[in-house]
């Protein structure tokens, strides 16, 4: 595997475990895949700061079941190692499509991955349900 090939599915994987933190309903574990400086498009203001991205994503976490699941199908890596976009389908509890998310990770340490920029979007004409 080439460095980029490498690089691309350490944010695969980092992807999931993101995702696996929703569908377990472990806040701490989420929190631990948001950059200090993140900030995410959620509603009218975008959460500034990874304290304030866990408190505005918190109320996703307190009933049993997640509320939306999401998945990659899609990183790509810069050339340079230090940024990657993810993007993948969003479904509702009932496994509906529901929208697509864009996530910007930076490498912080060789390996370690973590969310810098998150937003949603509508899902994408190609999207399959």
């Amino acid at each position: 595997m080439s460095a980029p090939d490498s690089l691309q599915a350490q944010v695969f994987a980092a992807e999931r475990a993101f995702a696996k933190s929703m569908a377990d309903r472990k806040l701490s574990a989420f929190a631990s895949h948001i950059a200090e400086e993140a900030v995410f498009f959620t509603g009218a203001a975008p959460l500034r700061g990874k304290s304030e991205v866990v408190a505005g994503w918190s109320s996703y976490f307190e009933a049993s079941v997640a509320p939306f699941s999401w998945a990659p199908d899609r990183v790509e890596v810069l050339q340079s190692g230090t940024l990657a976009l993810s993007t993948g389908l969003v479904r509702d509890t009932d496994g509906k499509v529901i929208g697509r998310f864009n996530s910007v990770w930076r490498q912080e340490a060789p390996g370690v991955w973590r969310v810098v920029f998150d937003k949603g979007s509508p899902p994408e004409p190609g999207d399959k349900q």
